[in-house]
This record gives C-alpha cells, sequence and structure tokens, in this order.
C-alpha cells in the first residue's frame, strides 16, 4: 500500500534514536530506530488513518489520536512526538510529501482578529469550567511561562520568581499606575498591588469566566480601590499609565493586528513610562502556528518570530530597551502541568468526557514538545517612549528582584502570624 511505504520511509528517516514499532491497519508490523529508549508502539485502526498522517501529519497526527485511530499502545504520546522530533527538529523537507506543507503555508490566510473575534477567540479556550484549571495550574493559577532561577525550583517557586522578574523589569514604584492587558486570573496585577507597591493596577481581559474570578480575588484581598478588572479590549481602553504589562496575550493578537496593538500600548504609555511584553515566539522563520493547535485549542494565535514583530514595534514610535529570550522554561513548565494534568485525568474526566481529555492531552504534551524539541521560546521585550528611562545596565533587575523577594517574605510572615 502507498501509505505504508511513505509511511516507512518517513519514520525511517525521523527516528534514529530510540525505538518506534508500527503496526498498519491490516496488521503489518515495523520497526524503526536504534532499539534505544524511548520504545513506542503505535497502531492503526484504518487504511485511511494512515494516509492522512501523510498528507497532513502536523494537523492528523493530533486528530488521529483523539479520535482513537492512531493507538498508543505502548508509552505516551510525548514519547512519540519526542521520536519524531529529537533528530528532525520539526523539520520535514527530508520527508514525504513536504511540498504539500510549503503549499499549505503559501496559501493560509491571516485573517484579521477585530474585536468580535478576539473574545470568541479567547472564550474557547479560557471561559471553560474553571475547576479545570485548578487541576494543574499552580494555586495562583498563572496561565503562562513560569521562571526557574534555580534547577529545583517547584512550580509555585517558577511562577512566583516569574512575577517577581517581570516586576523587576517593569520598575514599579509605589505609586505607579499599571495596566495589565490579558490580566488572566489576577495574579499579576494582585502581585504588583501587593508586593510591589503600584497605586493602581487595571487589568483588562475578555475572557468572563477570568473576569468574574479576578474581581472575587481582588476583593477578597480587599484591594478594590487599587486593583480593577474589566471585560475591555485592548483597542478600546482609555488613559495614560506609567506602566504597561501583557503575559501570554500577543499570542491571540495575530499579524495584521500588530500595528494596532502596539501603537494602543504607545498611545496608553506615558512619556517616561516603561512596557513588558511577555510572549511565546519562535527561533526560526516566519511560519503559521501548528495546525492542529489552532483549530482545535487556540483559535486565531500565532507564534511570533521577532522578525514579524520588531516591525510593527518599530512603526508604532516604541524604543527597545532589553530583549530576554527564555528557552526551556517553558518545557519545565508545561512538563509540571501534563504531569498534573494527568494526575488528575479522573477529575478531567467527570467535568468532560474522554476525547477532551486526550486533546488536552495532546495539546500539552505537542506544546511541550515544542519547546524541547523545536524552536518555541518566549521573548521578554521591556519597550518605553524614550531611550533614557531604563538604567544603562542590567545590575537593577537583580537589585530590584532582592527587594521583591524580601516583600514577598514579610508578606507571608503576616500571613502565617
Amino acid at each position: 500500500m502507498l501509505s505504508e511505504k511513505l509511511l516507512d520511509l518517513a519514520f525511517t528517516r525521523a527516528v534514529k534514536h530510540g525505538t518506534l514499532e508500527m503496526t498498519t491497519a491490516r496488521g503489518r508490523r515495523s520497526t524503526f530506530g536504534d532499539g534505544a529508549e524511548p520504545q513506542v508502539s503505535i497502531r492503526f485502526t484504518d487504511a485511511a488513518a494512515q494516509m492522512a498522517l501523510c498528507l497532513h501529519p502536523e494537523l492528523k497526527l493530533g486528530e488521529l489520536f483523539v479520535d482513537g485511530r492512531l493507538v498508543i499502545e505502548k508509552g505516551n504520546i510525548l514519547d512519540l512526538l519526542q521520536l519524531l522530533l529529537q533528530d528532525t527538529h520539526g523539520e520535514l523537507d527530508e520527508l514525504p510529501l513536504h511540498r504539500l506543507r510549503r503549499i499549505r503555508a503559501r496559501m493560509m490566510r491571516r485573517a484579521e482578529n477585530n474585536a468580535i473575534r478576539s473574545k470568541r477567540n479567547v472564550a474557547h479556550h479560557y471561559d471553560l469550567d474553571g475547576r479545570l484549571y485548578s487541576l494543574f495550574l499552580d494555586s495562583d493559577r498563572q496561565y503562562s511561562c513560569a521562571y526557574f532561577d534555580h534547577p529545583d525550583a517547584s512550580l509555585e517557586e517558577a511562577q512566583m520568581a516569574k512575577k517577581r522578574h517581570i516586576a523587576a523589569k517593569l520598575m514599579v514604584d509605589p505609586g505607579h499606575s499599571v495596566l495589565d492587558i490579558g490580566s488572566g486570573w489576577g495574579g499579576m496585577g494582585l502581585y504588583l498591588a501587593q508586593v510591589a507597591g503600584a497605586g493602581s493596577v487595571k487589568g483588562i481581559t475578555l475572557s468572563e469566566e477570568q473576569l468574574e474570578a479576578s474581581r472575587k480575588r481582588s476583593a477578597t484581598a480587599c484591594l478594590q480601590d487599587r486593583v480593577h478588572f474589566k471585560l475591555q479590549d485592548y483597542r478600546d481602553t482609555k488613559g495614560i499609565f506609567d506602566r504597561v504589562v501583557s503575559v501570554g496575550m500577543f499570542e491571540h493578537v495575530g499579524v495584521s493586528s500588530y500595528d494596532a496593538y502596539f501603537q494602543a500600548c504607545r498611545r496608553l504609555l506615558k512619556p517616561d513610562g516603561v512596557m513588558l511584553l511577555h510572549t511565546i515566539g519562535r527561533t526560526g522563520t516566519p511560519y503559521p502556528t501548528n495546525p492542529w493547535i489552532t483549530k482545535y485549542i487556540f483559535p486565531g494565535g500565532h507564534l511570533p518570530v521577532l522578525s514579524e514583530l520588531m516591525p510593527a514595534v518599530e512603526r508604532s514610535g516604541l524604543v527597545v530597551t532589553d530583549i530576554e529570550v527564555l528557552r526551556l522554561h517553558y518545557a519545565y513548565t508545561l512538563k509540571a502541568w501534563r504531569e498534573r494534568f494527568m494526575a488528575h485525568r479522573e477529575e478531567v474526566l467527570r467535568l468532560y468526557d474522554e476525547r477532551f481529555c486526550r486533546m488536552w492531552e495532546c495539546y500539552l504534551a505537542m506544546s511541550e514538545s515544542a519547546f524541547r524539541w523545536q524552536d518555541a521560546v518566549v521573548f521578554q521585550l521591556q519597550l518605553a517612549r524614550r531611550n533614557d528611562v531604563v538604567p544603562l545596565t542590567r545590575d537593577y533587575i537583580s537589585e530590584r528582584e532582592a527587594v521583591l523577594k524580601e516583600a514577598e517574605e514579610n508578606m507571608e510572615l503576616k500571613r502565617s502570624a
């Protein structure tokens, strides 16, 4: 069969280290690799599934796994992704039918994420049952890359270090006004008020579920007079702020809206203000984000390379004052999320169904593999309207982190007293 020949060729070229055993729909078995770990066995339930994977591997691998047409009989989906990606790094140019991939890339149109579409895209992922996220995120519900400032950091410690690192780069001082674009469940905004001493924080989100949770947290902390959350698009936001922060939101903006985004940020930032943008990105050449992820997990999402977003920054009039690339930090974060999710899989099953569980297992594994074996990274861009508002050296970051860590410890002492 043609599909069997194509799969044999693809797996022979892709799997160099580790072992992959494939059983086709008609019972034919083939083994690829060097016999070492990880060892994975897969089985196709029908011949059409085999050809589908050959024609569109990036989309169909996830679909076939979720539908139960690609059965992993030994190992798990992350093990399979490791075998396929650790040596190829996702580069398919040497694999059969790679030209179809290039044609799809040229034909793909990047639809504008206007306000209506943006809200619908956000609701697809973030307005799920809040209990789902409590099963695998840290206690502050930080749903973005953590910062592992030491090798043995727990997820809780690494997420606290992320907030500390961002606050230090923002140079938030007591009394500052802060705008948090894409405020999530409110953790970043509350940290900037409680620990960094911001005078006022406005968090904006398009998720109604997150908005409700954030407002409750602000009220519980008795911070309603200083920390406000609103259901609002960044394009509709008014005012001017000392500091602007955006964590894990830019991935949803869309290339065609980059100019609107950065122009809005410049308009909202004071002349002597500082902005910190924390976003997933890629280190390779521009290319559409994984089609399975954009179809089932993050509709309208795109992971930019610097050459895509920097022209929009420059056109806006903002000045780049610092760029940091966090490489494996998100791989470690996703590993923790995936392990927690799988440990609570039965509870997720009670919230949703088996298909949902398989889809999210696949999503977390695909995401981890992208940061571990492909070119996904996290960019932290520090931006300003002037080039003289940030210190000349980066020493201030560690100095401010030390002050913030002491403030965190003092807060914890007061809670436990």
